[in-house]
């Protein structure tokens, strides 16, 4: 199940730097058009797949297509908005980023209880069709443009390399010594090596490495790694744990993760005004302090724990994040030097991917370690209690992530004025300068 997650972030994780390059080549209306299309069908296999083996191949076709939907998306409306009316016209677009995370369990627990698993893949069709329809008829169509010679040593090096680490830890919850997980992090880490020096010797490289010089930019982007190794890969195993320990369906969990949803909502736009005025620091220190808290409290439910605890505590994990990602993204960007901030979204939208499918294969395969050995303790009488002390475990690893980048937090600062970095080094249309960010230029 993990490798359903794990394929489908690797898979956005390599398409994501190629959408601004996609886009000049072919066409933003054609290349946002197949994508959607690309995704669509992946939907569609993913529904049909008759075995696990299936379900991971269709996630990373699926991938393929989602990993630029959302970057091309937004540059186009970015484009198209009037001038005077971008600015609420890109906020409706955060509506939907509100709303999902809140709505989406919900929905799918209400699927998988009375329908089937199988409309969760199948319910992407005619939204996708009608997207398809609606784009070919009303979506204007933009010139080409002249595009740099792509990267394809960073395209295959960067995916092999965190796909093989990915397998390679995950193979390490069974055996640190194993031929799998000594094959996978060797050649992992040998990959991730050739591509740091391909891509610092690029002209155009696949993702701007060179922005790791500025240690305010890496200061921002480790603590921000480290908050999304904690709290996704945690955000999979929590329904785990309500259905398989506590005995809930899939309605009633996705209502009792609810609370996060809106509490990460709801603080959302506060730590954005926050930001202004009292910078990163504060904010992650104390988001993250939360979070920490809210996985202390996770570690310590057992199947009679009260509804309102283990809801409290999903409410601190949300709030926590709500609090902390949005300033911790803005700073990573003000960190930048200025001629750089166009190639940091897509190292840092596809990093966060990459950080997602780290922490969903690292942290199960830490629950499986640590199931087997309690298993083990309890002579395989006591499984029940073996699962819950397992994921305990789990959930104080995650604790004490969050609590790491809570104390890094203490060093970050706001970012020093970048000299000798007023050219944007966008070409000459200042206007579109903005969306092509967005897409990775």
């Amino acid at each position: 199940m993990q490798w359903a997650i794990t394929g489908y972030t690797l898979a956005l994780s390599a398409v994501i730097p190629l959408a601004g390059w996609m886009t000049d080549r072919f066409g933003t209306k054609r290349i946002f058009l197949i994508t959607i299309g690309l995704f669509t069908l992946g939907s569609v296999l993913c529904s049909l797949a008759a075995s696990p083996e299936q379900l991971v191949l269709f996630r990373v076709i699926q991938g393929l297509g989602g990993g630029m939907v959302m970057p091309i998306g937004y540059a186009l409306v970015f484009k198209l908005a009037p001038e005077g009316k971008r600015g609420a016209v890109m906020g409706m677009l955060g509506v939907p980023m509100l709303l999902a995370p809140a709505i989406g369990p919900i929905l799918s627990g209400w699927l998988v209880e009375y329908a089937t698993w199988h409309w969760i893949f199948l319910i992407n069709l005619p939204i996708g069709i009608i997207a398809i329809l609606v784009g070919i008829r009303y979506l204007p169509r933009f010139e080409h443009k002249a595009v740099p010679a792509l990267d394809y040593l960073g395209m295959i090096l960067g995916p092999a390399a965190f796909a093989m680490l990915a397998y390679g830890v995950n193979e390490g919850s069974h055996s640190w010594t194993s031929t799998q997980t000594i094959t996978g992090l060797s050649i992992g880490g040998i990959a991730l090596l050739l591509f740091i020096i391909v891509e610092l010797r690029q002209k155009e490289p696949l993702l701007e490495l060179r922005v790791f010089r500025s240690s305010d930019f890496t200061r921002g982007i480790l603590i921000a790694w480290m908050l999304q190794i904690a709290l996704f890969g945690a955000m999979v195993l929590i329904p785990l744990f309500l259905q398989d320990i506590r005995g809930y369906g899939p309605l009633k969990t996705g209502l009792v993760m609810l609370p996060q949803a809106l509490a990460s909502a709801f603080l959302m736009p506060i730590g954005g005004r926050l930001f202004d005025k009292i910078g990163a620091r504060p904010l992650a220190m104390t988001g993250l302090g939360l979070i920490t808290a809210g996985f202390v409290m996770l570690s310590r439910i057992s199947p009679d724990t009260s509804l309102t605890y283990t809801m409290l505590s999903l409410v601190m994990l949300g709030g926590g994040s709500g609090l902390t990602m949005m300033p911790l993204n803005t700073h990573v960007l003000q960190s930048a030097p200025k001629r750089l901030v166009g190639r940091v979204t897509p190292l840092t939208t596809a990093a966060q991917q990459v950080m997602v499918s780290f922490a969903v294969a690292g942290l199960s395969g830490y629950l499986t370690s640590q199931l087997t050995g309690h298993m083990k303790e309890s002579g395989g009488t006591d499984p029940i209690g073996s699962a819950v002390a397992a994921y305990g475990d789990t959930f104080l690893l995650s604790a004490g992530i969050a609590c790491a980048g809570a104390l890094l937090g203490l060093i970050l600062r706001r970012p020093k004025p970048q000299s000798g970095d007023q050219n944007g080094g966008e070409g000459s249309e200042p206007e579109n300068a903005n969306a092509n960010a967005m897409m990775g230029h």
